[in-house]
């Protein structure tokens, strides 16, 4: 796929402001919360944070994978409920792990050829709400008994249920198979661990270095410059100023007794080396860097490239490497100049494969037709806060915390360039170059 590159546009993008809500594993401090409430928390937030006025806004745009049914245009539904007029148009858009980065290309787009000057991006998910779906032969039975003519015809589908049908589809399970492959995330992570010899004391290390450099991140006051703190519903009686995740002591003796989840034989994927399934949300101001200019606006950073791959989905955690060796490529630059890398942690296994193929020749000749490797992908620049091993990856929000995460790291450490990357489920990565003068 063709690049989209800054320097080519009408409008040169930049990034003005941004915030998350603290993100938090499911079914804990944030159950009680809607895709949508999460979603307006981030976005008055950013808000807040650019000094905006809602009508100075051109468009609002929202990732979201697990599509509440209460909300189908979700970004909409967070655009009114965040203040916005209803002469703000808002629409949500749908990439998988990718949700909230496709949020954020949209507004590079529109902005980038001079649509509009400013729009609000993000990306939100409760992944504690998604529901449990009832198999065919309970939704046959519901649907009979609704347009039965009389209570003989009822009784008669009554006496054929059997409580077995009563067994939901969990809906969160389906959505994170990938229907071509057979394959959930989780299998695809195994089958990187064996193609890169990846073992479990490996990923046992890396989940452990992920959750020490994100509670020391926390202990700095690192994460609380995007943190939005936020009232928890249903009650509005407690206050989330942190995320609920990164544990402090986390050690190898204690993942070492989690068993393999999805190769209970013969795997080495745990969910002590795999992130967890979350919720939270992110948003993002775009603007225009000539009108952010010209309003005195603070910049954090421009977003200068970005692109998508497809790769095979059985293998889909290498999704980063194809699209970050398209994006360095087609905008002519070595990744060697690349100060900071946010590479989203959707498992140990995963990052490991994609660190081991970044340095490797033979991965470059072979998969990605280069004559030599990508770089060196060295810890010292990776994730240094920590990932969603520690904090979670709520999946229509991940793309916008890598963003937000990245910019601000940039700034306290005066870096000049920085690389967004992820795998998305079911055989993609995206890939974003960003900036700060």
């Amino acid at each position: 796929m063709k690049a989209w590159i800054g320097k080519t546009q009408r409008n040169r993008v930049v990034v003005v402001s941004g915030a998350r809500t603290p993100f938090a594993k499911a079914g804990t401090k944030l159950k009680g919360c809607s895709a949508v409430h999460l979603g307006v928390s981030a976005v008055r937030e950013a808000m807040a944070r650019a000094e905006l006025s809602t009508g100075q806004v051109d468009e609002v745009v929202m990732g979201n994978a697990g599509t509440p049914a209460d909300a189908a245009n979700i970004a909409r539904v967070i655009s009114l409920r965040a203040g916005f007029s209803e002469a703000v148009p808002a629409y949500t858009v749908h990439r998988n792990c990718a949700s909230a980065m496709e949020a954020v290309a949209q507004g590079c787009l529109k902005i980038g050829a001079g649509l509009a000057h400013t729009i609000v991006v993000g990306g939100t998910e409760s992944m504690s709400n998604m529901p449990l779906i009832f198999g065919d032969e309970m939704k046959e039975l519901f649907s009979t008994l609704t347009f039965a003519k009389s209570n003989v015809e009822k009784l008669e589908k009554l006496a054929q249920f059997r409580p077995q049908w009563l067994k939901p589809v969990v809906s969160i399970m389906e959505g994170l198979t990938d229907p071509i492959s057979g394959l959930n995330m989780g299998q695809t992570a195994e089958i990187l661990a064996r193609d890169f010899n990846i073992s479990r004391q490996e990923q046992d290390a890396f989940s452990v270095k992920s959750h020490q450099k994100t509670v020391q991140a926390q202990k700095e006051g690192r994460l609380s410059e995007e943190l939005a703190p936020m009232v928890i519903e249903p009650d509005f009686d407690e206050v989330l100023e942190s995320d609920f995740g990164p544990r402090d002591g986390q050690s190898m003796e204690s993942l070492a007794k989690l068993k393999p989840f999805f190769d209970r034989d013969n795997g080495t994927v745990t969910p002590g080396n795999a992130c967890p399934i979350t919720d939270g949300a992110v948003a993002l101001v775009l603007m225009s860097e000539e009108k952010a200019k010209a309003e005195g606006r603070n910049i954090l950073g421009c977003i200068s490239g970005f692109t998508f791959s497809g790769c095979e989905p059985k293998r889909m955690g290498m999704g980063p490497i194809y699209s970050s060796a398209s994006l360095l490529d087609q905008m002519e630059m070595d990744f060697s100049e690349m100060g900071l890398v946010e590479l989203n942690e959707a498992f140990a296994a995963q990052v490991i494969a994609n660190q081991k193929a970044w340095s490797s020749d033979k991965y470059a000749q072979e998969k990605l037709g280069r004559k030599k490797a990508l770089g060196e992908l060295r810890d010292e620049i990776l994730n240094v806060n920590g990932g969603a091993i520690a904090l979670g990856h709520p999946v229509g929000a991940t793309g916008g915390r890598l963003v937000l995460t990245l910019l601000n790291e940039m700034k306290r450490k005066h870096v000049a360039k920085g690389l967004a990357t992820l795998c998305i489920g079911g055989g993609q990565g995206a890939a974003f170059v960003l900036e700060r003068n």
